[in-house]
């Protein structure tokens, strides 16, 4: 997948159209200093965008392969296009996702929003919790992020106590 040329292509018309959105997943830890091996580019939007967003991706040539209120999938047939996963967030977890974003390097150079490490660990902790088969990966991930400068940790501990996850959070934190 060309990821710096999906992302620019997505992000300008995300821009055109005034639709927040940020980098999340393998590429946003690549951008915050973990680099490590994805095959799709994940990001985040306005949950009240959703239907402009599936239809920009549908426009280029992607396949929707799930559709819920939460998340979205697509596929291209074009392997340099590869699949995007968009989640959509809402309410006051857009406003403090969006406000807490920062342009880092990303693909080819060019900056990407990038959620704050604690964002992006909630993210991880939901996803363990709706699909326990990544709990592994999540948790190294987590790590990394946990090991950000400034983090606020105590963010990260209330995010796996209210998923009941804290088990899990003490895991990671012996680690450290």
């Amino acid at each position: 997948m060309d990821f710096a040329a999906v992302l620019a292509d997505i992000a300008a018309e995300l821009e055109r159209l005034r639709v927040r959105h940020a980098v999340i997943g393998g590429i946003a830890l690549a951008a915050l200093g973990m680099p490590r091996t994805t095959i799709d580019l994940d990001l985040a939007t306005d949950a009240a965008a959703q239907d402009a967003v599936i239809e920009l991706l549908e426009r280029r040539g992607y396949q929707t392969l799930h559709r819920s209120s939460g998340y979205s999938n697509h596929l291209h047939a074009d392997a340099r296009l590869g699949r995007v996963d968009v989640v959509y967030v809402r309410a006051e977890t857009a406003e403090q996702l969006f406000d807490g974003t920062r342009l880092l390097p990303g693909p080819g150079g060019q900056p990407i929003p990038v959620p704050r490490p604690e964002h992006l660990a909630a993210m991880k902790v939901l996803a363990m919790k709706n699909d326990p088969s990544r709990t592994f990966q999540e948790l190294a991930d987590i790590r990394f992020l946990l090991t950000r400068p400034g983090v606020d940790r105590d963010l990260v501990r209330d995010q796996f106590a209210r998923h009941g996850l804290m088990e899990r959070f003490r895991d990671v934190e012996r680690t450290l």
